[in-house]
């Protein structure tokens, strides 16, 4: 089916048409993957990720690797995890006749898989395996895709989304722990691991007393220039017959500090109020920025009605321009931020909702749109 080109698109993650830039992480995540040299992606939450995984999945020559993508945000439990790496695995490596003749008489032969093949002509097929403790151990999960990438004489790099998750299970330590003494000796798959928790993400991969830590090459994702999202921009109005100043087009980046998906909602919301032959103005700008602060408020509200007060005083705190020195007895009695002690427990506390976020010795607020809002609707 031929992808229809949407103006701006936010929220999922975007096709061809509206993926920008990007060309230097392109090139060095298509290096890894046909090297075989393990990955780790992090970035703050909605910086286009998963877009930028997707695409180098589309873009590499399936001759030298065949890339599987796997999600596993919903999953809750050690095995379900497993279920859905070989469930995907299998799906993702074989055709509907493949799956029968070549897994199913060794992995599968102990298990009866339910398969559904669609009568819709190009329909996907879907299945469901039902592995557990006593059919299969994790090791013989987590060998899955080696044997698989042996068979088929290809590389095979498993790219999984919102690793994060591995954190929230059960005895995630000793999960952790498998992961890393399977991976780290197979010869012909190696992994992209990538999540929408940058803070959990940074002390599975850089703590060393974390199983995974250095478990590969680790790229920290860079906003976008401003000057690329400019031609972007311009150019997406334009050929839909609605016209955008360059100048406007930077202001767009600038209020939500070039932030991917906001950028994208943002354009749209002000591309929406025009109509054919219109050019964006001022009124359109502040109108579009409005929506966006009113579509994200309900979001906000529920992130802030749990703080206490020490907390929203942080935030106003780095709102208001500092960024550290928190601890300095001006600034603790000019923002009410109570002991030294008491500060230590506010930055974690913050950073853990993933309201704040360190960089360095410096602490700043994660998200550029809650900040515009907090700042207008007066809890400053």
């Amino acid at each position: 089916m031929q992808e229809l080109n949407q103006s701006f698109v936010f929220g999922v993650s975007v096709g061809e048409y509206n993926f920008i830039g990007r060309d230097e992480e392109m090139h060095r995540l298509k290096m890894n993957f046909k090297e075989g040299i393990n990955t780790i992606l992090i970035s703050p939450r909605r910086w286009g990720k998963t877009s930028l995984i997707k695409k180098v999945c589309r873009d590499i020559n399936k001759n030298d690797v065949l890339p599987v993508y796997i999600d596993i945000f919903r999953c809750k439990s050690e095995y379900e995890l497993y279920n859905l790496f070989a469930k995907e695995l299998l799906k993702q490596t074989s055709s509907h006749t493949e799956l029968w003749m070549e897994n199913a008489r060794d992995f599968l032969s102990r298990l009866t898989p339910k398969i559904h093949i669609s009568s819709e002509p190009y329909s996907e097929y879907s299945f469901s395996l039902g592995i557990t403790p006593q059919t299969h151990t994790p090791e013989e999960v987590l060998e899955l895709a080696e044997t698989i990438a042996i068979r088929k004489g290809k590389r095979i790099v498993v790219c999984i989304d919102e690793f994060q998750q591995i954190g929230e299970l059960a005895d995630s330590l000793t999960i952790q722990k498998r992961l890393r003494t399977v991976w780290q000796h197979q010869k012909h798959v190696s992994y992209c691991l990538f999540g929408s928790k940058k803070h959990m993400m940074i002390n599975i991969f850089q703590q060393r007393n974390m199983p995974l830590y250095q478990f590969g090459d680790m790229i920290f994702l860079e906003r976008i220039p401003t000057w690329e999202w400019t031609k972007y921009i311009v150019s997406h109005f334009q050929e839909r017959k609605r016209y955008i100043s360059a100048e406007f087009a930077v202001r767009i980046c600038d209020v939500v500090e070039n932030h991917s998906s906001y950028v994208q909602q943002l354009s749209w919301l002000i591309f929406s109020l025009l109509n054919e032959g219109d050019t964006v103005t001022e009124v359109h700008f502040r109108k579009g920025l409005e929506g966006l602060l009113n579509s994200q408020e309900q979001l906000f509200l529920q992130q802030i009605e749990s703080l206490t007060s020490y907390q929203m005083n942080f935030l106003r705190c780095i709102i208001s321009g500092v960024s550290d020195g928190f601890g300095e007895e001006s600034i603790r009695q000019e923002y009410n931020l109570g002991s030294p002690s008491n500060i230590t427990r506010l930055k974690k506390s913050l950073t853990d909702k993933e309201l704040v976020e360190q960089v360095g010795s410096k602490f700043y607020i994660t998200d550029p749109v809650f900040m515009q809002w907090f700042k207008t609707r007066g809890y400053c």
